[in-house]
């Protein structure tokens, strides 16, 4: 006796339960993600993804479950007599543990994991990119003409020379500035193999939005009118030069254009200077040099 064709809505019932149960599975994983990488933001990525992703798979596979059992009722009328029992493919449930699985996977290698090396900008206050600026303007930048991206700096702008700052120049000031400032500091204190902290060589805020850059050798005297300077990390005010003790150190000059004038900070360090600038960056850039003490 050959069998009947399934009632639809007992597909429809299998495809419920699975999607409960991949609901289920999208959830642990989210919970899984969220805990070893330590980002709840990751963790909810995880979970909406797989079951969005999923739940709409399922769907697709409902409408050809309900098509192709009409075809089938269609030709059991046809030929007077039921065609054997037609049923989605037996392997949709292993197909879709698979795809869950690649989905977490997947979304596991898009973050760094706890304890692995920070953003190498030697921290800062955020910014949406290098520059802040949306995709297709200008690019707030900043360079130098005394070292190339990445370079190394002259030992003129060095302990080894007359450890004097070099010339700074940047182009494309956002819309609504109203003021900039520069910091300049090295993540690889004191050993690049094994750094353990930031040290800060220069702090300059409030200098004018009308300003193009800072010319070398930028004492006081040649600031821009209005500009201020803060506090570097040998503990007084203006520019000190790359001394690293061992290796090549990188140097991150920093500029950030702000929406607002700050008020006299009475001799900021980067941190304070870092915590009125908290809300009020427009934008961003950096340019970094390198620098190694010849023996």
């Amino acid at each position: 006796m050959e069998k009947p064709v399934r009632p639809t809505a007992e597909y429809l019932a299998e495809v419920a339960w699975a999607l409960l149960l991949f609901n289920a599975m999208a959830a642990g994983a989210g919970v899984l993600v969220g805990v070893h990488l330590e980002s709840i933001r990751l963790g909810l990525a995880v979970f909406m993804g797989g079951s969005i992703t999923v739940t709409l798979l399922l769907a697709l596979l409902v409408a050809a479950t309900v098509a192709w059992d009409a075809i089938a009722r269609a030709l059991a009328r046809r030929t007077a007599r039921r065609s054997a029992e037609v049923r989605p493919p037996a392997a949709l449930l292993p197909a879709a543990l698979l795809l869950t699985a690649a989905l977490v996977a997947a979304s596991c290698g898009g973050e760094p994991r706890a304890g692995q090396r920070e953003d190498t900008s030697g921290g800062g206050p955020p910014a949406a990119g290098q520059s802040g600026m949306p995709e297709g303007s200008m690019a707030f930048n900043i360079s130098s003409t005394a070292f190339a991206p990445n370079g190394s700096m002259p030992a003129e702008h060095t302990c080894d020379g007359s450890d004097t700052s070099p010339p700074l120049a940047w182009s494309d000031v956002p819309e609504g500035t109203r003021s900039l400032a520069v910091i300049v500091d090295d993540p690889d204190a004191p050993d690049p193999r094994a750094p353990k902290r930031t040290w800060v060589h220069w702090v300059v805020y409030d200098i004018p939005p009308a300003a193009t850059g800072l010319a070398a050798d930028a004492s006081p005297g040649k600031l821009p009118d209005g500009a201020r300077e803060g506090l570097n990390d040998w503990g007084r005010p203006g520019y000190g030069g790359p001394c690293p003790p061992i290796g090549r150190h990188r140097y991150f000059h920093k500029l950030f254009a702000l929406d607002t004038l700050l008020p006299d900070l009475r001799r900021p360090t980067r941190a304070e200077l870092e915590q009125a600038m908290a809300g009020h960056v427009l934008a961003r850039a950096e340019l970094v040099g390198t620098y190694l003490r010849s023996k």
